[in-house]
């Protein structure tokens, strides 16, 4: 198989851990262009292998580099402006979902990016710490931190909601 033909099997992957990541449909897309153009120009230093790893890392370090500019850009423009920049929230059909998603996007980042990994995307451990240059123990200690804290929260958040009703 060529090298563009696994690339493009990894695309609707690509695009769900970049939605994921940025929680914005255009950025994530901009993330994907970015991964696969890098992809095509480093083909040399792709070791032949499991290309999926290669991409999601690759993927991971860009998000990284953006995040940190785009923190930087919003100082800047909220510096400029005298006001903070604000974006509207996407609003989903299901509470409890968002509720979940809620929970996921306050983890910490080194948690949250982990989680994602192995849960929406079902890399293997050694897979996921690989893409994010971590020990498999680092990774298992970010894991378990990550879903104590999503149980923890379910629990505040199931004693603190008020009970649904159903309308017929």
């Amino acid at each position: 198989m060529h090298f563009e033909q696994q690339i493009c099997e990894q695309i609707p992957h690509l695009q769900r851990y970049a939605l994921a990541l940025c929680r914005h449909p255009a950025e994530a897309e901009d993330l994907v262009q970015d991964c696969l153009e890098r992809a095509l120009r480093k083909r040399h230093l792709w070791r032949w292998g499991r290309l999926r790893p290669w991409l999601f890392r690759m993927l991971y370090h860009l998000y990284l580099n953006r995040r940190d500019s785009a923190s930087q850009r919003r100082e800047i423009l909220s510096a400029e402006a005298g006001e903070e920049l604000t974006t509207s929230a996407n609003q989903q059909p299901h509470a409890e979902c968002l509720r979940a998603l809620e929970h996921i996007q306050n983890l910490p980042e080194d948690q949250r990016t982990a989680l994602l990994l192995v849960v929406l995307e079902g890399t293997s451990y050694r897979e996921t710490a690989g893409i994010l240059g971590i020990q498999v123990g680092t990774l298992r200690s970010r894991l378990a931190r990550a879903r104590e804290t999503l149980r923890r929260q379910e629990q505040v958040a199931s004693k603190e909601a008020p009970p649904l009703r159903r309308v017929k």
